[in-house]
């Protein structure tokens, strides 16, 4: 059995390309299942059951690792198993069946109508602040990827039907509303971005957010810029894009209760990644519930 596991892994590291870091993760689980299988007494990978693995993943549920953990662990145990399969050396599998505990999904954080104000309540003085403004504003208002938001290209732009060109994920293109404040946001940076312009930056088809040298602003750039104004205006936590993104959704879910318009707004492909949001939604009605109705009031 032995001898089996060192084939699987020079298979992933020689054909697959894997690292020594990625090869020490996938032998961890697999050194551990083999130790369980020499208890049991099995001494070849043909003789190993559904039920054998299941006891093995029970182990795990016992020392409380985490769902996401227990999943790493299945997927190198079937990994291995297809290897096997595929070499003759089983001629079933048994972890075809063998399925971990799904995680649960963490619902993102957002960030109240109060807070996103005092965020965006400054009055820039530089040029750098414009831009940041002008970056926090188009976050907030759009609902835009990081990613997304550093692709931006002065074409991108259409002010005067207020919106905003974007190629999101899987170079899906979508068009995106600019609100108001966005819109002045981007007009008085736009006035201030000639002083960062170089011959390269200064077309219709340059980056539209610049940094001092005159290259595009990076993801890493717009995220430090954001944890500056977060440390700046005093907020609680990090500042990250996807809080803002995340907002942006929620504020729009609780406003018009369109989940399909959410959908389309944050570029989904799926309505299930979206549907995440109505739990935040759900969460928000009933806090106003317990706060509103009568007979939710708790004496005091």
């Amino acid at each position: 059995m032995v001898a089996d596991l060192e084939r699987y892994l020079s298979f992933l590291q020689h054909e697959r390309g894997y690292s020594k870091h990625t090869l020490a993760t996938y032998l961890r689980p697999l050194l551990s299942l083999a130790v369980q299988l020499h208890r049991d007494s099995i001494s070849h990978w043909s003789e190993v059951s559904e039920a054998d693995l299941k006891r093995w993943l029970v182990s795990f549920k016992k020392a409380n690792l985490k769902p996401s953990s227990i999943q790493n662990k299945v997927s190198s145990c079937k990994g291995l198993f297809r290897f096997l399969l595929q070499k003759g050396v089983i001629t079933t599998d048994p972890s075809e069946l063998v399925s971990a505990p799904k995680s649960g999904r963490a619902l993102p954080k957002n960030m109240s109508v109060d807070e996103l104000s005092g965020l965006l309540s400054f009055e820039p003085e530089s040029p750098i602040e414009f831009r940041d403004k002008a970056i926090m504003e188009l976050f907030y208002s759009s609902g835009l990827r990081l990613s997304e938001l550093a692709g931006l290209n002065i074409s991108s732009l259409n002010l005067s039907d207020r919106e905003v060109r974007v190629l999101g994920k899987g170079n899906r293109e979508r068009i995106v509303p600019l609100g108001q404040l966005a819109l002045q946001a981007i007009n008085d940076w736009l006035k201030h971005r000639v002083l960062f312009e170089t011959e390269r930056t200064d077309t219709q088809t340059a980056p539209l957010f610049l940094s001092k040298l005159g290259n595009r602003l990076s993801t890493r750039q717009i995220d430090q810029r954001l944890k500056h104004w977060a440390q700046k205006q005093g907020l609680k936590g990090t500042l990250h894009p996807h809080k803002l993104r995340h907002s942006f959704a929620s504020h729009v879910l609780e406003s018009s209760g369109d989940l399909r318009a959410v959908q389309e707004l944050l570029g989904h492909q799926n309505l299930s990644t979206t549907q995440i949001y109505t739990h935040l939604d759900y969460q928000h009605l009933a806090s106003v519930y317990d706060k509103a109705h009568p007979r939710a009031k708790k004496n005091k």
